[in-house]
């Protein structure tokens, strides 16, 4: 497996106000070779999950989602082939900061750039990311902890597995962020209010209800320190779709990199509700 960037040469200095950033300068300057988590990044806009799958898994991975909203809120489809969406004007082969390829449920790569690997068959889905909801859980004065100190959300496999779809089945991928127990409240309000980029919280308080047993070893991202008078609160992740791969191994797959989203040009609050 590799982790060079597309273009070795090119510059891999982050941004320093990436929130500021629109889709299109984000998405040119990962298609240059910058392999960053996107959290925080392009303020306002959605961001996705990226799962491309085989023309004919595709209907059993879209029965999958609708059976798991929470894990896999569906925000975009396409044609076999197509490598852009009308959510999303890069080419989703090389837009990412960093992608996964996968073969029988095998990690097999992992890319700054898919272009070489992508098939003309593969179906791509664009599911919503909790990263959306992260610039209105700012504004109101929560604490993200991964954003202040630059590192990717921590990521869990849990012990609830989802609803099975034909030929795909897996656990439950939460993300984490710890929320002082006095805010989880106006964290919950807020997150809800995005049901389709994973809405509220899917457990809070004691990770062993999830089956987690030690919050300083995600299974994917980074760990973040929960400190004194904080509450670790969970929500359901778009990693999930790769859970699903690993465990049924279909195949063929192209994913994200966990935590290396689709910078969408949807605003956050088209997908708001009242």
């Amino acid at each position: 497996m590799s982790d060079a960037p597309a273009d070795p040469g090119a510059p891999r200095a982050a941004p320093a106000l990436p929130a500021r950033l629109a889709p299109g300068e984000a998405r040119e300057r990962f298609r240059a070779g910058l392999r960053v988590p996107t959290a925080g990044y392009c303020a306002g806009y959605a961001q996705a999950n990226l799962i491309a799958l085989p023309r004919d898994l595709a209907l059993d991975f879209l029965l999958f989602a609708q059976r798991n909203p929470k894990a896999c809120p569906v925000l975009e489809v396409t044609e076999p082939g197509e490598v852009s969406a009308p959510v999303f004007a890069g080419d989703l082969r090389s837009d990412l900061p960093a992608y996964r390829v996968y073969e029988h449920g095998r990690l097999v790569a992992e890319t700054a750039d898919a272009t070489a690997y992508w098939r003309p068959d593969l179906v791509a889905f664009l599911i919503g990311c909790s990263f959306t909801f992260e610039a209105p859980m700012l504004e109101a004065g929560i604490p993200l902890r991964h954003i202040e100190t630059g590192r990717n959300v921590a990521m869990y496999t849990t012990d609830r597995p989802c609803r099975s779809a034909g030929r795909l089945a897996g656990p439950l991928v939460v993300s984490m962020r710890p929320i002082p127990a006095e805010r989880v409240a106006d964290a919950v309000r807020i997150t809800a209010r995005y049901p389709s980029v994973h809405g509220a919280p899917v457990h809070v308080g004691d990770p062993a209800g999830l089956g987690v047993a030690d919050l300083d070893a995600p299974d994917f991202g980074d760990p973040v320190e929960v400190r004194p008078g904080e509450v670790p609160v969970f929500w359901a992740c778009g990693v999930t779709p790769q859970a699903a791969v690993a465990a049924s191994a279909p195949e063929f797959a192209i994913a994200h990199a966990p935590g290396h989203m689709a910078i969408t040009d949807a605003r956050d609050h088209d997908y708001r509700v009242p």
